[in-house]
């Protein structure tokens, strides 16, 4: 069966490092990006010069239209999609709870979480042996934060995560009869650029004395995790959860 894999968010940091394992592990891949055409072209021009098969979608995943379109678009250019990565995620500026706005929240839950629901649905409705599809796998990037609730920088964030945790675990079961397996990875501190979103671009040396291997993660740590639990060495594996933390 031809492996097609959707990677959302999939242009930088842990989302480009999946997609470019994906390839090499022989999945076609479409790396989605809202607004950055030049890193996810970038990822794609990699694939391509190893070998690979991949393609760049612009979508934005919070906005249902448009996941559609990345969906259709995966459909006609690579085939039916067998693996879904929701990689996509956004975090803002560092505070304290109480001085975060409505506006913040309703931008973090609406690609954090609403994102992921829109792309699980698409996917399932594809992939669901119940639709004549042939079954796949989907990987929801939450993060250990989920689990520690960032106090004083980003609650918000980390309640959008507690989200996708029990989109996981609920999920996981509901489709489990219709050939899909649905399972999650939470980082830790991993060295992207995503904490310059929240105002401190060199995080991982402030916090990584709090991690017991003591240093930050990789990109592609946790993309060797997320491809394990996409392939077929994890077919036992659903509703579980890769902590990639270093211990912490």
């Amino acid at each position: 069966m031809k492996q097609v894999a959707i990677i959302t968010g999939g242009g930088q940091g842990i989302g480009a490092a999946t997609a470019v394992l994906a390839a090499q592990r022989g999945y076609a891949v479409c790396v989605n990006y809202r607004t950055n055409e030049t890193s996810a072209d970038s990822v794609v021009c990699r694939i391509r010069n190893a070998g690979g098969t991949a393609i760049a979608v612009q979508a934005d995943v919070s906005n249902e239209d448009e996941v559609e379109r990345l969906f259709q678009t995966t459909d006609e250019k690579l085939g039916p999609v067998t693996a879904l990565v929701n990689n996509a995620g956004i975090l803002e500026q560092q505070m304290k709870f109480e001085e975060m706005t409505y506006d913040r929240w309703k931008r973090i839950f609406d690609t954090n979480v609403f994102g992921s629901f829109l792309c699980c649905r698409a996917a399932i409705r594809r992939m669901s042996t119940h639709h004549g599809g042939q079954g796949g796998a989907i990987v929801n990037v939450s993060s250990l934060a989920s689990r520690a609730g960032s106090p004083f920088e980003y609650v918000d964030y980390a309640a959008s995560k507690g989200a996708v945790d029990s989109l996981t675990l609920g999920l996981s079961k509901e489709v489990a009869d219709a050939g899909i397996r649905v399972n999650a990875v939470r980082p830790g501190f991993i060295d992207t650029a995503m904490h310059a979103s929240g105002g401190e671009p060199n995080r991982i040396e402030r916090v990584k004395a709090q991690v017991p291997l003591k240093r930050g993660g990789t990109t592609e740590e946790v993309a060797f995790a997320i491809l394990w639990l996409l392939s077929d060495e994890s077919t036992y594996t659903t509703g579980s959860f890769i902590e990639i933390a270093g211990g912490r």
